[in-house]
């Protein structure tokens, strides 16, 4: 039995196959981790949803930002980017099925690892966050997300404030900030102020903002987290957090770190990617 935690598919089925293959992965006795932006920019968003959907509860996804902007553009509240590629989603047969599977996926998800708590998101957390506070706050959106009101919380989610957590923030500003954090997440100040701008390597940060990750005395440091979203970072592997997000999209790899629950050891597995985008928002 393995658990594998893999990086941003991002529509890329064939190098998914691919990466399943050379895992010698089975559904039966192994479980993986997708860290969200499951669909566009890659050829076959459908693909990559069916072939997760089939797994059942052997595939526990994360939504990462393109995965809501799918849902977005299926309810006619925002309009398809220029590059998206979700179309071939949005005229299946099988669409409701497959928008109502994604509908139904986590924000966040936590792990006990061999003793050691894992903590999932697609791209960050806030450094006065602890791992218990960030579920928290995930079932908040995914409760929003699965609810009557949906369509509201998809018109409403998008946009860069409020900048900064407050635990007295209510309705849409709230929920806008966990989105935000959860999904677009890469930059903020020492007292979690957030940028969305930048999205190059760590040394590019904007003066007075650093890597989430890197905020002294966040509440998340003992723990290790694992996130995707930042292919210009790449593959990172310290004892607090495991970024996996290598570019298979924009002509990277596709990425799993395999844990083996037996003797606590993890292997990195890389495949390349077919497909070469080479623009659009990483």
């Amino acid at each position: 039995m393995a658990l594998y935690l893999i990086g941003d598919v991002q529509g890329c089925d064939a190098a998914l196959q691919d990466l399943l293959d050379t895992l010698d992965y089975s559904p039966s006795r192994d479980t993986l981790y997708v860290l969200g932006d499951l669909v566009n920019r890659g050829p076959d968003s459908a693909g990559v949803l069916r072939r997760l959907m089939g797994y059942s509860n052997a595939a526990q996804c994360l939504l990462g930002n393109h995965d809501l902007n799918l849902l977005a553009v299926a309810q006619g509240l925002r309009k398809p980017h220029r590059k998206d590629t979700l179309d071939a989603v949005l005229g299946a047969e099988d669409r409701h099925a497959m928008l109502h599977w994604l509908r139904h996926q986590k924000m966040a998800m936590l792990l006990n690892r061999g003793g050691v708590p894992l903590l999932m998101v697609h791209a960050g957390v806030l450094p006065t966050w602890s791992a218990d506070q960030t579920m928290a706050l995930a079932h908040e959106v995914e409760t929003a997300l699965q609810g009557g009101h949906a369509a509201e919380f998809l018109k409403s989610m998008y946009g860069n404030t409020p900048s900064q957590w407050s635990e007295s923030l209510t309705g849409m500003d709230r929920l806008r900030v966990i989105v935000n954090a959860l999904t677009r997440l890469r930059f903020c100040t020492a007292e979690g102020a957030m940028e969305f701008d930048s999205k190059g390597r760590c040394r590019g940060a904007p003066q007075g903002y650093m890597p989430w990750f890197e905020v002294p005395n966040r509440q998340t440091a003992q723990i290790s987290v694992a996130f995707g979203h930042w292919s210009t970072l790449g593959w990172l592997d310290r004892h607090d957090v495991l970024s996996l997000d290598t570019g298979c999209v924009w002509g990277g790899s596709l990425s799993a770190l395999r844990f083996n629950l037996q003797d606590q050891t993890q292997e990195l597995i890389q495949v390349q990617c077919a497909v070469s985008q080479h623009h659009g928002e990483h």
